[in-house]
């Protein structure tokens, strides 16, 4: 699905929960996180994403599906030798079900983008040491 407004406007109608050790930090994109901030400056990270396997390409996919593409992803990261946070993408709304993601530090933006688009996702939530998540769509970090 290529980027839209509607579909800009859905990524900033969402809480992204990051759960890190000694509890979890909310998020939503352009918002400065005090918790994200401090938590990346005392774990000595430069910059984080986040990255779900789910509904690839904006579409709902049934649970087992999504289950499976998740796995691979926590797998392939692990494999990569990060440290992939437990996240949930929480929609504002109900009529879009919450999603699992990972949260990974010093995952370069790059990267990310590149896994994501293995995963045949529209964008991620990522961000520097100042903790302010920003999204990134990977049609426009492939040019």
């Amino acid at each position: 699905m290529a980027k839209t407004s509607e579909l800009e406007a859905a990524y900033k109608a969402t809480t992204y929960r990051v759960y890190l050790p000694g509890g979890f930090c909310e998020l939503r994109i352009g918002q400065p996180s005090e918790i994200l901030r401090c938590w990346l400056e005392t774990a000595d990270c430069a910059a984080f994403a986040l990255i779900t396997a789910h509904n690839p390409g904006g579409q709902r996919a049934d649970d087992a599906s999504n289950a499976e593409r998740q796995s691979q992803l926590e797998c392939e990261l692990l494999e990569g030798n990060y440290e992939p946070y437990v996240a949930q993408h929480m929609a504002d709304t109900e009529a879009w079900p919450t999603e699992e993601s990972c949260f990974v530090p010093d995952l370069a933006v790059e990267d990310a983008c590149a896994l994501a688009a293995d995963y045949g996702q529209n964008a991620i939530v990522c961000g520097g040491a100042d903790g302010i998540p920003h999204l990134v769509w990977i049609e426009d970090s492939e040019q």
